[in-house]
């Protein structure tokens, strides 16, 4: 049963057929590895200098990222986030993330530099 919140454009009604509309979660579908394009650079804007490696172009839910961002910082042995669709690993990892993204079976793009 959906909660009233969700109904739209509709307080009140007298027409016994009538069905509420209801809000409809869109599901993101995911792209198999082999069809993703992740591109892996080096970024330093807006972080005191440090160095983050960043990884965008990821289509899919963002559980599935979140993993992704989970293993990439596990094998790396650093932290990270992931934010806005993107994978940011702290740190220089750029060559290492290309090394891993490939075994699992993306198509990795490496971007500037």
């Amino acid at each position: 049963m959906a909660k009233k919140k969700e109904r739209l454009n509709v307080v009140y009604s007298t027409n016994p057929d009538f069905h509420y509309e209801y809000d409809s979660e869109e599901q993101v579908v995911t792209l198999p590895n082999a069809q993703q394009k992740l591109y892996v650079s080096i970024d330093r804007k807006q972080r005191a200098g440090k160095e983050v490696t960043l990884v965008e172009g990821f289509v899919g839910s963002e559980e599935e990222l979140k993993e992704l961002g989970k293993l990439l910082k596990n094998k790396c042995g650093v932290g990270g986030s992931v934010k806005d669709g993107e994978i940011l690993i702290q740190g220089n990892f750029r060559d290492k993330i290309l090394d891993l993204l490939t075994k699992e079976g993306y198509g990795v793009k490496r971007k500037g530099g």
